[in-house]
Formats: structure tokens, sequence, C-alpha cells
């Protein structure tokens, strides 16, 4: 894992096993993006870089007309000095000009990896584990610094990058544009792959081919959002799961983002990815710094899933923390879909009697709990009990429920307020707006203004009132509106276009505040589903609610999607009711059961309301899911089918040791003359034996590998079915 410095060539190679990322600084002290990829012992220029007479392409150094910023692949490009491509960072200056120069000025490299201040990130548990390279560049006249900062860890393909602006001059800077990465290819023979959706329909796999111009995605919502993840790949052309080179790029972050891949006229392809430009502007006097998110750059020879493979791991080891990240997550099951805000204490004790006679371990009291929370116009923001619902209290209630033996959960949503509200009428200027401009509504709610101290303060005391008052095991953390009138009644006219990123900083000092007082406690994120599904908030709270969308057809796609990069572990998924009321869709309970189990699993349905054969077969469902939970939760998954090239899905997990197998198979509808399916298993070792627990037969792992699984024909729609092998 050595970071090595080339002194006299100039050159930085950061490697490991799995990849190599190379930088040089030339002669006029130009920071140049040489190589990403696939990990080569040793890197001497033989793609050595070819100087031209450009039409058009202006020179910064008057003696050489083949030397130009707009053809060189520059590692962190800057504006208005020739490179006419988008920029990495823009800035403004106190003489009205936006012209910066960078040029390096040092480096230094670390054992470990440094934390980011106020900002979540992958991390270390030793130095060994990882090397960080700083280097510094600098543009002259202004004085404004930007450190750029490179890990490589021991194992895996993924380098982490990240910024940080220092203004070492003596006139403040207007930051306007700051990426967390940049990366020149050499040439543009690529599709790009993103994660797209809307809210109960997220991260649909999209693939198209690069083109000359731009082509992005990105959130000016306040949120990751649930149309676009903060994620960009580039892929080889007929990459596919198995084979092919893959790049991925994902921002550490939970508000607007912008991941754009662009094409310029020598058919070079420059990927960037970081805070959404739009709307946003960081005023940075002299002396102060600002610090870029995280980007988490993975790279893959073995295709997609290579890519995935890199992220799981990362993610589920080194992103999420506390004591969730390796502990078995319980099987749930969440009141709203049971009761919306229809319920009082007698009848979410009968729901938890309900569920401790089929198997499951938490309740998980939702929406309508507090203040006078009948229905969707009051009350957020009063976390203050309604004892009108609850006349024994959070506690009383809490205590029967773990009487039964049973884990308690509760539902909040703490950055919104309602306008009936009494945190509304005491402090009508915590939410975001414009002095004189009317409040846009969504969900009869407002969001709160989290750039402001008082209202982290206020939410951080409120949220740990109700924890520390009753025996809560577990947390579903909501967020059900977007940003408008982006605005905050603390910062100045110069400082308003902070609002956004300030609103962030101060969610993630709420969220670490409040998940370090309570580690024993299990947190959930949840925005509407899926709509802030990121690393950022995967730091504090290990598992998000996947979708508002809990129709099983649909959840093939939004879980074969969100599964690109993050681990089963994560991912949410809980049997709802048929028709589903999402999308109206009438499914076999055996099939909403087994898309659920691939993941954090969980029931959104009034027990009380099922036969008594369904209950049976709830039973059953929840003793196979403890049984291949630690598998599920904490194995390999592998991808075999897409939903999204056809009528069949299929996934596969596979334990890291490779002793134990479950493959997951899916029909959409009936179809006439249909080809037999055969499914290659991944993972296996292929020189032990495997019994199929279903069928009692035994195979070899190199022949469920490299022959296959013969999928049964079985007539009808929606139709799943399992297969459960251990080593013998």
């Amino acid at each position: 894992m050595p970071i090595t410095f080339d002194q006299k060539n100039g050159i930085f190679h950061l490697r490991n096993t799995q990849v190599s990322y190379v930088l040089q600084v030339t002669k006029e002290g130009y920071l140049l993006h040489r190589y990403w990829g696939k990990a080569v012992c040793t890197y001497r220029e033989s793609a050595s870089l070819v100087f031209l007479d450009r039409g058009f392409s202006p020179n910064p150094t008057s003696d050489d007309r083949t030397f130009s910023l707009d053809t060189l692949p520059m590692e962190y490009p800057s504006y208005g000095s020739g490179d006419f491509r988008t920029p990495a960072f823009e800035a403004a200056f106190a003489d009205g000009s936006a012209v910066t120069d960078l040029r390096y000025a040092s480096h230094r490299v670390v054992a470990g990896k440094p934390g980011l201040p106020g900002l979540p990130a992958t991390y270390v548990e030793t130095a060994a584990e990882a090397q960080t390279l700083e280097i510094t560049v600098k543009d002259v006249l202004s004085g404004l610094e930007a450190v750029l900062s490179y890990t490589v860890f021991e194992q895996g393909g993924a380098i982490t990058r990240s910024v940080r602006f220092q203004n070492s001059g003596k006139a403040p800077v207007r930051l306007l544009r700051v990426l967390s990465a940049s990366i020149d290819f050499s040439d543009d023979v690529f599709e790009l792959l993103t994660l797209d959706g809307a809210h109960a329909n997220e991260r649909n796999v999209t693939r198209r081919r690069l083109t000359p111009g731009t082509q992005l995605v990105d959130s000016c919502r306040g949120a990751s959002s649930h149309q676009h993840n903060p994620f960009i790949a580039l892929l080889r052309p007929n990459t596919d799961e198995n084979t092919g080179e893959a790049y991925g790029f994902n921002l550490v972050y939970s508000g607007n983002f912008l991941a754009q891949a662009q094409v310029d006229q020598f058919h070079t392809a420059r990927v960037s990815i970081g805070i959404n430009p739009f709307d946003f502007e960081w005023l940075l006097r002299p002396g102060e710094s600002f610090q870029s998110p995280e980007a988490v750059l993975v790279y893959s020879e073995a295709g997609l899933d290579g890519l995935s493979q890199v992220y799981h791991k990362l993610y589920r080891e080194r992103l999420c923390g506390g004591k969730f990240r390796d502990a078995l997550r319980p099987v749930l099951l969440n009141s709203w879909e049971a009761a919306y805000f229809n319920f009082d204490a007698d009848s979410i004790l009968k729901l938890a009697q309900e569920a401790k006679d089929v198997g499951i371990e938490l309740v998980v009291l939702d929406d309508g709990w507090f203040g006078k929370r009948d229905d969707d116009n009051s009350s957020l923001g009063d976390w203050v009990i309604y004892h009108k619902k609850l006349p024994e209290g959070l506690d009383g209630l809490g205590k029967r429920i773990h009487e039964l033996g049973l884990q308690f959960g509760l539902w909040f949503e703490p950055e919104m307020v309602s306008e009936n509200s009494d945190l509304y009428r005491a402090h009508p200027d915590w939410c975001l707006h414009v002095n004189g401009r009317p409040h846009t509504r969504g969900r009869n709610q407002l969001v709160l203004d989290l750039s402001r101290e008082d209202v982290c303060t206020y939410i951080v005391d409120a949220v740990c009132d109700i924890l520390s008052s009753a025996p809560i095991d577990y947390v579903k953390w909501d967020m059900n509106r977007h940003m408008t009138e982006v605005g905050s009644a603390k910062l100045p006219p110069e400082r308003q276009r902070e609002t956004a990123h300030r609103y962030i900083l101060g969610l993630y000092r709420v969220m670490d505040a409040i998940t370090s007082r309570f580690p024993d406690v299990l947190f959930e994120s949840c925005s509407g589903g899926g709509g802030r599904f990121d690393p950022a908030i995967l730091y504090y709270m290990p598992q998000t609610w996947t979708s508002d969308n809990t129709d099983a057809v649909c959840r093939l796609k939004i879980q074969y999607g969100t599964s690109i990069i993050y681990p089963p572990s994560t991912i949410c998924s809980h049997v709802s009711v048929s028709p589903n009321e999402q999308v109206g869709r009438i499914t076999p309970l055996q099939t909403r059961g087994y898309v659920a189990m691939s993941g954090n699993f969980g029931y959104e349905l009034d027990l009380g309301k099922l036969s008594k054969t369904e209950k049976a077969e709830v039973s059953c469902q929840i003793a196979l899911y403890k049984e291949i939970r630690p598998l599920i939760q904490f194995g390999k998954q592998h991808r075999l089918l897409s939903p999204f090239e056809g009528n069949e899905t299929a996934w596969l997990y596979v334990s890291q040791d490779g002793s134990e197998a479950l493959a997951f198979y899916f029909k959409v509808l009936a179809q006439p003359a249909v080809p037999i399916r055969i499914l290659r298993l991944k993972g296996l070792d292929p020189s032990e034996q495997y019994r199929d627990l279903g069928s009692n037969k035994v195979f070899g792992g190199d022949e469920l590998m490299y022959i296959g699984l013969t999928v049964p024909i079985e007539n009808g729609d929606f139709i799943s079915t399992i297969w459960h092998f251990k080593q013998i």
C-alpha cells in the first residue's frame, strides 16, 4: 500500500494490489492526472503526453505554444487560464475577478486516514489500514490554497478524495464551486451509468453512451433525493456484471450535489462530483478554511459486480459504525400501514401481541404519537406525548411491549415543523424562509432551519428527552419534503447562499449528538423512503428505508439498483398487504416475503387481518429469515439476472468464507414458449461440495458456478423460488 513520489519526474503513485492512481507535477507546477485503474508495479510514462499546437487552445507560458491547460489531463482544474472545460472549483475575489491559477506548493504523506471536520467520511481503525497523500496547490496572487487529499486503503479498489480550501491571503474570497473530485480520462469510449427515479420509484439503473458535451445528474432539492443518487459510473462498452472495466464515483453527502461527465473536442472525458454549485456560495475570510465532502472512487476490472463488492465491503465495514455495524438487525413490524394515524395504546399492544405470536422482534410506533397529531396538518416540532392516544405515555407503552419480550421503536421527523404547532407559534423564524415571500408547503409542513445553532440544540434536546423517557430500542428518522425559500433569518445577506450547505452541516451535528448519546438505539433513516439514501447518512444510521413503495414487483428494480453501491445490511425491505397500497398489485405472500428478505426484514400490515393460513406462512417466513439473516446482512451479494433487462430477476448471497449460499429467483409475468433458465452461481469454493437444503442433493461448487442451476418452470405470475446451499 505504498504512496511513492518520484521527485525527478514529479510523479505520485498511490497503489495497492487492486488499484493504481498516478498524478504528476509539471515543471511549471501544474498538477496533472496520469492514470487510474488496475494496479501497476511501476509507472514510467509509457503512455507519454503528446504536446501539439492546437488551434484556440491558449498557452500559459510564452515560450511553448504546444503547452495548453485546455488539452492536458488536469487533476483539479481551475478557471480562467485556458482550460475551457468545466472547472473543479471557482472563486470570486475582492477585485471582482474570478481567474485562478493553482500551482503545486507542497505535499505530505500520513499514515492512516484523517477525519474530515464536521463531515462524515469513511474511516480506518488502525493507521496500518491506509495511507493518505495531501497535496497543497496555491493561487499565488490571491493566497488561496487547496489541500487535495487522497487515501488509498490496504485492500480494495477504492480511492477517497476531498479538498480543503484555505484563505491565506489578506482579502475575503467567495467560493462559488467546490467539487470534491475531478478525473480526466484519455478517451471517451465509455457508457455512463446513473441511478435515477422518483418518490416510490428510486434508483433505476440507467445506461447511455457518452457523447460530446455534458451529461449530468444532480439535486437542488436540499437532499440527495429520490430523483438521482449522488453516484455516477463510467463503464467500458459491453461491461456487464462479471467482465469489463468500471469506474465509480459516489459522494458522501446528503444535500445538493452535482455529478457529471463531459466529453471535449478531442474526445477525452472529464468526470467530476461534489456539492452542486447551484445556489451555493461560501465566504472565506482570511485565515478561514472550507472542507468539501468526501468522494469515494472505485475501480473494478471485474464488471459491476466487482465495483459493488468494493463499495459494499468498504461501506459495511468502514463507513457504518457503532455497535450495530456488526450486529444482526431485528425483524420488525411498523404500525404505519396497519393503522396510519388511527391508533391508541390498546391497538398498538394488540399489534404487538400479534407480532410476538409470529416471531417478530421489534414493534415500531410510526407517525401520530406526539402533540395533537391526528393527521398530517399539525404538531410536527412538538415532541411531547399525545396522552389522548397514549394515557400511560411512551414509558408505559414501551414497558408493556418489553414485557411481551419485544423491542420498542419510535418514528420521528425532527427536521420539520407544522404551522399548527406550539413550536411554530413560538418561533416562526425557525423555519427556512425568505422575508416577504410566502411559504411553499409540502405535506402541510415547513423545513426547520438547521443552519441555526439554536434550532439544532432544540432538536437534540427534544429527541433526547423522549429517548431518555422511555425504553426505546429503535428510531426511524424521517424527512418528508424538500427545501423551498432557502434562506435563514440568522445569516447576513452575503451569506444567504450558504444556507443549504450549513443546513446539512447542522444535520450532521444533530445526528452525531443524538446517536452518540444513545449508542444502544438502532437508528434507521428515511426520507419518504429512499430520498436520502446516501453514504453520509449511513455514517450515522446504518440502515435506510429503501422506498415508500412496498410492492414486491416494484421493489425488484428498486433494490437491484440500490445494490449497485449499497450493501444488504443498509437496505430495509418489508412485506405489506395485497393488493399493495401504492400500486394496487396483487402478489403472493411468498413472493412478497422473498423480496423483503433480501435486506433488513419486516412487515408493514395489520397482522390481525390475516387468515390463519397467512399467519402460519408469516411465521415460517420469519423463522427462515432468522436462519439466513447472517448470510443476508453480512454475506456477499451478487446480482444474477437484471429486472431492467427482462421479465426475471435473480440475486445471490454468499457467506464471506464461501461455505453457504442462498439464491433468489423471481419471474414477474407468465409468458408462452419461455426458454429454460440456468443460473450460474458465484463465490463458491470450486473444490468443495454443497448440499441443497431443499432437495437434499449435493453438487460441486464448480458445477454450480460453471454449469449452473436449472430454474423450474412454474406457471403463473409473480413466481419466486429460493435455493439454500451449505458446504458439507
